[in-house]
């Protein structure tokens, strides 16, 4: 990850007692994995048994595969939002699409939006702009308090997406960066730290605004369109009622800003994050690699 300037790719970060917390427990639970549980073995044929490896990885495949939080944080927004007259209506996406959630807006107009975790995994690259979308959102819903949001949101948007977008030549619009964790004990906001004032109660959720990126509005490419403009918070309608309904304020939107050019026979792509005006990070002109097919 280049170095960043005054302004990080995401206000939040990782905070050094929440990881000190997460590394002293684990040390916990493993010294005294031996004695929890009914298995009934000497504390040697315990760990000789795989008995604990065993437990941890399915522990970590059901995490990994639980969408229920996720759903539910997805779902209390949406409702809020159409029980506020933000948005028309909503709805899953049926199992056969790439995509999780149809948002309509008002005129009819709809959202698509795509959930994904915390933007630093190969899934970050599985997505489809269905047709029927007039517009198309990421949504990353990080929900491991230990994970690093600046690297995540980097690697996410400069790795991972904005390569995907020239080399799929497949618009995304935007993208929010917005979870259950966000204003919690586990993740605290510093948007929340500077002005407690900014959070918005949804149930038992008191959440801080959503952290917004807005993409370019055509695909870059290297010899008839290299440096695309970036869409202007009003055309991408789902993301002005988000930044509406939470009260965000300008320096909550980041630009992302994406340029492509030819090194020899590879395309090859540089991402800057400009937010209220200022630079925040910029990457150097980097080759797309996709495999072959």
């Amino acid at each position: 990850m280049p170095r960043e300037r005054d302004v990080p790719v995401i206000y939040c970060r990782r905070e050094k007692e929440t990881g000190e917390a997460i590394t002293r427990f684990s040390k916990e639970l493993r010294d005294a994995a031996a004695g929890i549980g009914s298995h009934g073995l000497p504390e040697d044929e315990f760990w000789d048994s795989g008995l604990f490896h065993g437990a941890i990885e399915k522990l970590r495949g059901q995490q990994a595969a639980s969408m229920a939080d996720k759903r539910k944080f997805m779902s209390d927004i949406l409702n809020w939002l159409q029980d506020r007259g933000g948005i028309s209506a909503w709805k899953p996406a049926g199992s056969n699409d790439r995509h999780d959630y149809e948002v309509i807006l008002s005129e009819g107009r709809i959202c698509a939006i795509e959930t994904k975790g915390c933007l630093d995994g190969n899934n970050t690259n599985i997505y489809q702009r269905p047709p029927n979308a007039d517009e198309f959102v990421i949504w990353s819903l990080c929900q491991n308090p230990g994970a690093d949001p600046r690297k995540n949101a980097w690697s996410g948007i400069h790795t991972r997406l904005s390569a995907e977008i020239v080399h799929k030549r497949e618009l995304v619009d935007g993208l929010v960066i917005w979870d259950g964790l966000c204003g919690t004990i586990g993740r605290p906001c510093p948007k929340l730290k500077i002005d407690p004032g900014r959070i918005t109660a949804i149930g038992r959720r008191k959440l801080p605004p959503p952290c917004i990126y807005l993409f370019p509005r055509s695909v870059p490419d290297p010899r008839n369109n290299p440096a695309p403009r970036v869409h202007k918070l009003k055309e991408v309608q789902f993301l002005k009622v988000l930044y509406d309904a939470f009260g965000c304020k300008p320096d909550d939107i980041t630009e992302v800003k994406i340029e492509a050019s030819m090194k020899g026979t590879t395309v090859a792509r540089s991402t800057m994050l400009v937010r209220d005006g200022e630079t925040v990070v910029e990457s150097r002109m980097t080759p797309i690699r996709r495999a072959k097919t």
